[in-house]
């Protein structure tokens, strides 16, 4: 592997120093505006089996400097290269939540179209395809960084009475509205999933229910059902235990079948 090469993977993907021998590689996308360390925990609390990557996208924390998208298509082909290089034969699996979620459906599919080997599970939490919901995303390009704060609030991710200061707003708000146009700009094509499917969600989720999460059956040959958690859209920092013991549970099904 060539030194850019190596450059460019530690750009893209944090890699956790646990389990660097496991069987299962196990590649780990955050939610719009998210970074690298929010998932910092789950390569401790991870089976051994699992070695994570997680993905730190441009515009953020080490990547500051970078210009972050604003485009669906030409992040996927950046990503999917990104990606490629840190595949290594192990069977492999993606968990994304809510952007995240669009992100991982969109290389398994890309996986399956360069001929490359598929995931041995993917694992989506809080988006699926085709959501109503997602319509108001269309407007993100308008909103004042007030109202697409608000909009964060009202999903959440912070305390309705949190206070940011202009420094911490001026670095966090270029990636979140980037991500937002982003997801705003995707277009569904109804692609099917290339591997087994399981979704997750929080029963309380302002933007998905746990039928539109149900809708991945249609969409998957090997659909593993919906599992419901107490929470908003972003039940998992509350239930990630549970998560993973999920994904450990379906891992071992699936290998029992390989």
């Amino acid at each position: 592997m060539s030194a850019a090469g190596s450059a460019r993977r530690a750009r893209w993907f944090v890699t956790s120093d646990a389990a660097p021998d496991a069987p299962y590689q196990v590649f780990l996308f955050p939610h719009a505006g998210g970074t690298a360390p929010m998932y910092q925990a789950w390569a401790a609390t991870l089976p051994s089996t699992m070695h994570v990557h997680t993905l730190q996208l441009p515009g953020r924390q080490e990547r500051l400097g970078e210009e972050p998208f604003k485009d669906v298509a030409p992040l996927l082909d950046a990503l999917q290269e990104a990606f490629e290089a840190e595949l290594d034969g192990r069977p492999y699996l993606l968990f994304g939540h809510s952007f995240g979620g669009l992100l991982a459906y969109r290389l398994a599919v890309a996986a399956e179209s360069s001929g490359l080997p598929v995931p041995a599970l993917l694992a989506v939490s809080g988006w699926a395809p085709a959501l109503e919901s997602a319509k108001e995303l269309e407007g993100v390009a308008e909103m004042s960084d007030d109202g697409l704060l608000a909009r964060v609030r009202q999903l959440g991710l912070m305390p309705d009475d949190a206070a940011l200061d202009p420094a911490t707003l001026a670095t966090i708000m270029p990636a979140l509205r980037s991500d937002f146009l982003v997801a705003g700009g995707y277009q569904d094509d109804g692609a099917p999933a290339p591997c087994p499917v399981a979704a997750y969600c929080g029963t309380a989720d302002p933007i998905v229910s746990p039928g539109d999460m149900a809708g991945w059956s249609a969409l998957s040959q090997d659909f593993l059902g919906v599992t419901e958690f107490p929470g908003g859209h972003f039940y998992f920092f509350e239930h990630a235990a549970a998560v993973q013991h999920g994904l450990q549970r379906h891992l071992r099904r699936l290998a029992a079948h390989m």
